[in-house]
Order: C-alpha cells, then sequence, then structure tokens
C-alpha cells in the first residue's frame, strides 16, 4: 500500500473508530456537547462563555441527524481530521517524503488531545483544523503569494474567532512572522496580508458588534471566572504545570517513536540533542517558529501574569509536533524497527478506545458518583416537561437554573426550551422577557434539600419548592442518583426584570 493510500486508511480507520464507539455506548453527551447544544438552540451571534461556532455546528447536527446527539461525535473527528489532512499537506510542502508525512499523521494522532478528549466537541477540538489550516495556507501564501490564498487565510482566522478568541494567539504569531523574518516581510507592502486582514475584519464584523451590544459579556463572563494569582508561587507553578501537561500530552509520540529505534541508534541519540532539519532553511524556522512561540507566549503570559491557563487550551498548539519529530528523529530513515513503532501506535489508540468503551460499559458496575456521560439527561427532560404540561397545559418554552440540568431540557425536551441561564437576561441577552412573562419559565437546580437557590430567592422571596425526584442512570443502580429539584411559575407570574 503506498504511503498517501495508508495514511488516508489510517487517519479514516482511528475517525470511525472514535466516532462509533461514543455513538453506541455512551448514554449521555459529555458535558461541553450538551452545553453546546443549549446554546446553539437560540443560534445567536454570540453566547456568555464562547464565541458560537462550536454551537451553531451542534444546532446544525442536530437537524442533520433528525434530532439526537451523536452528531458532536462526528464533528469532532471530522475537526480531527481535517487536521490530518492539513498536516499531511503541511509535511509534504516541508519537503517531506510521503513515507515521513504519513508517520507524521501517526506521531500527531497518538498525542493525548487527539484521543481521549475527541468525543467531547469543544472549541478547543474545533480549533485543530484552523490552527493547521492557518499555518498551512500561510505557508502557501508566503510561497506563491497567491490572492486565493491570503483570502483562505483570513477566512480561516474569522472562523477561528468564532471558534474561541485563544486563535488570536496564532493571529499574532504570523503578523509578527511576517515582521521579523525578510522572505516574509516582502508579502506586508503587497495586497495579500491585507486582503487576508480585510476578509477577517469583515466576517468576523458581525459577531463584534454583537459583543459591543452586549457590552463584551464573553470578556466579563471569562474575567469572573479566572483566579488572580494569590501568591508569588502562581508565578512559578502555573507555567510550570501547563508546561508539564503538554509535556505528559505527548507520552504517546514519545512511546511510538521510541519503539521504532534500536538500542545503539538510541545511546547516539543520548550523545546528540536531535533538532529538526528541512531541507530549505526557512522552512525548518517556519517549522520551530509555529511549534514553540504559541507556547513560549503563554508560558511568559502565565508567569508574569501568575494566571493559570487551563491546560485543554493546549489543544490545537501542537498540530505540528508530528511533522517536528519526523524531522528531529529523522523518522524513519534512522528506524530500526518501523512495524514495532506501528504496533505501539495501534495498541496505544486500543488502549485509549477502551478506556472510552470502560467508561460507557463497565464504569457503572463499580463507580458511586454519577459521570457526565450516565446522567439520565433524557430521562429528567422528558420528566420535567411532562410536569409543566400537566400544570400548565402549553409546552415547555424556558427553562433557568444551573446549567446542567437546564441545559438537557434545551436538547431532548419536545418543545425544546431555551435556557434562560440563572434567570439573569444579562447572561442570557437573547432572551425577551416579554415572552418569558407570556409563557412563564421552569425553575430547576439539583440538591437534596429543599432549600431554593439564592438566585431564584432573590426574585421569589416566598417560593418553595415545588418538587422534587431522584433519578438513577439507566446503566446502574449503584450509583448514587441525581435529586432534581424545580418550580413552576406560570405565565404572568414571572419576576419582573430586564437586563443590567
Amino acid at each position: 500500500m503506498s504511503a498517501e493510500r495508508s495514511a488516508f486508511v489510517y487517519g479514516l480507520t482511528l475517525c470511525l473508530l472514535w466516532v462509533l464507539i461514543p455513538s453506541l455506548f455512551f448514554p449521555n453527551p459529555p458535558l461541553d456537547v450538551v452545553e453546546g447544544f443549549a446554546w446553539g438552540r437560540e443560534m445567536a451571534l454570540g453566547y456568555t462563555k464562547h464565541p458560537p461556532m462550536q454551537a451553531w455546528l451542534l444546532e446544525l447536527s442536530f437537524h442533520l441527524t433528525g434530532g439526537k446527539a451523536y452528531g458532536a461525535y462526528w464533528l469532532s473527528q471530522i475537526s480531527i481530521g481535517l487536521g490530518y489532512l492539513a498536516i499531511w499537506h503541511l509535511a509534504r510542502r516541508f519537503g517531506l517524503t510521503a513515507q515521513q508525512a504519513f508517520w507524521a499523521i501517526v506521531l500527531t494522532s497518538v498525542t493525548f488531545y487527539f484521543t481521549l478528549p475527541a468525543p467531547e466537541f469543544n472549541p478547543n477540538i474545533l480549533q485543530i483544523p484552523v490552527w493547521a489550516g492557518m499555518i498551512l495556507f500561510f505557508h502557501r501564501a508566503l510561497e506563491k503569494g497567491r490572492l486565493i490564498d491570503w483570502a483562505i487565510l483570513g477566512l480561516l482566522a474569522a472562523f477561528g474567532l468564532y471558534t474561541k478568541y485563544f486563535v488570536a494567539l496564532l493571529i499574532g504569531a504570523i503578523g509578527l512572522y511576517a515582521l521579523v523574518f525578510p522572505s516574509a516581510r516582502r508579502h506586508v507592502m503587497t495586497p495579500g496580508p491585507w486582503l487576508a486582514a480585510l476578509v477577517c475584519l469583515l466576517a468576523f464584523a458581525p459577531h463584534l458588534a454583537w459583543l459591543v451590544k452586549t457590552d463584551f459579556i464573553t470578556f466579563k463572563y471569562a474575567a469572573s471566572r479566572s483566579h488572580e494569582a494569590s501568591g508569588w508561587t502562581d508565578h512559578l507553578y502555573n507555567p510550570v504545570n501547563f508546561l508539564g501537561a503538554q509535556i505528559a500530552n505527548h507520552a504517546g509520540l514519545f512511546l511510538v517513536a521510541l519503539a521504532g529505534f534500536s538500542l545503539a541508534t538510541l545511546k547516539k541519540l543520548r550523545l546528540k540533542l536531535p533538532a529538526p532539519k528541512l531541507e530549505n532553511r526557512s522552512d525548518t524556522l517556519f517549522l520551530l517558529w509555529f511549534a514553540f512561540l504559541p507556547l513560549g507566549v503563554v508560558l511568559l503570559a502565565s508567569a508574569v501574569t501568575g494566571s493559570e491557563f487551563k491546560q485543554m487550551w493546549g489543544t490545537p498548539m501542537f498540530v505540528l509536533s508530528g511533522i517536528l519529530a519526523v524531522t528531529a528523529f529523522r523518522v524513519p530513515v534512522d528506524w530500526s524497527s518501523p512495524k514495532r513503532a506501528f504496533v505501539t501506535a495501534t495498541l496505544i489508540q486500543a488502549i485509549f478506545l477502551g478506556v472510552i468503551t470502560g467508561q460507557a460499559l463497565l464504569e457503572p458496575l463499580w463507580k458511586k458518583k454519577l459521570s457526565r456521560i450516565h446522567y439520565p439527561g433524557r430521562e429528567t427532560a422528558l420528566f420535567l416537561s411532562d410536569e409543566w404540561r400537566k400544570e400548565t397545559g402549553t409546552p415547555l418554552a424556558y427553562v433557568a437554573g444551573e446549567m446542567w440540568p437546564a441545559a438537557h431540557l434545551t436538547l431532548f425536551a419536545p418543545s425544546r426550551p431555551s435556557m434562560f441561564l440563572d434567570h439573569d437576561p444579562a447572561l442570557s441577552p437573547w432572551i425577551d422577557m416579554e415572552d418569558v412573562q407570556e409563557k412563564g419559565v421552569l425553575l430547576v437546580w439539583t440538591g437534596d434539600g429543599p432549600e431554593v437557590p439564592p438566585m431564584f430567592h432573590r426574585l421569589y422571596p416566598t417560593t418553595t419548592r415545588q418538587g422534587s425526584r431522584s433519578f438513577h442512570t439507566a446503566a446502574s443502580n449503584t450509583m448514587r442518583p441525581v435529586t432534581l429539584n424545580w418550580v413552576i411559575v406560570p405565565p404572568g407570574k414571572v419576576a419582573d426584570i430586564g437586563p443590567d
């Protein structure tokens, strides 16, 4: 089999396996998927927590699958598959052989972020093809100077900003590269980069307008969730912790790379630190720049501010790791046993696939705490929807309260109500309070006690818990049940509040 076909078969097989196992065995979608469906229900230009692209795509998948949630697993693997495709073309553009490009994909595929987190389609996963695609088309634009490549780069940048603002880090790295290196700087005074900037700005303008209109709600939400440095140790611990997590992310890559070497070759490697080397020196600088500069900026920012960067934010930053490893370790030229390396990669994938299968099928047999994928989301949504209809005689239109139980109603209830996050119009700017007053709202929260949460008590000071019920996971009765509490606020009785 040719290297091209091998890469295609390998990538396609992996993507299908990572789609089919959660589609068949996960009783309930993961956290970020459920939350994304709740946001996507509104098809707004932005949401409290993130830009809208992940939510839009989830809503599209909901309609394409006839109201099913498994479309999220397809979206994850389409994202990763497109990432593999961009990595292949980048490797070939760097002058690597087809066989080396194949191994670049294999080595990338065994890094942690391409495995266990994959079923949870979220903005981090969606950034993988964005980062890989932007690096690819920037390289193409620098070499050929074609306006179409610059325009696509601009579109990808806008798509990335609609996905997660973190992509601004890559945009900055691209801009700085164009200013630092003479081979790229000669393009600055040509129409290409300005076309890319214009396309990006025009495509992103609707979301910018939404940000201004909502008083930059996503940035305020992020600021409210961030933690300031509590002492000087945070300036050291947080960047080291983030770096350690990213090194651990590459454990599978290191294992596969080492498996291909003989003992004699490994001894030589100990004496000489491997370094990437491409035929074209500018390509080597390009590879090193985009492989390490974004990571360096994050580590520096964390060290200076003492802020903690979530480890999963590193997901798209290492799309070049496979190419870097192939060039640094001279894969597969210096390998004594590529077959052993491939078997190791296959075993790693089998282990990770076994982990998610075991999580879905075996976890209920021993675990006591209810996990996200075993949460009885459909059962709770159908029950509360029926309770609402019995009480009011109307379909449920709005649900307010904790995100997790409320989001399941937006996904599984027949009427697909809108999620009124925390019953706060400032956090849900798409909510029409007059319509809420006309149709009523269901208040829902979890907990064993009869107390009404403060978010509701301040709006409804005389309200007491109307109903409570415990739900077991369908997979096992040994897991601790979840207790849902609710209050039905009928039409005309909704607290008269407006946005802040």
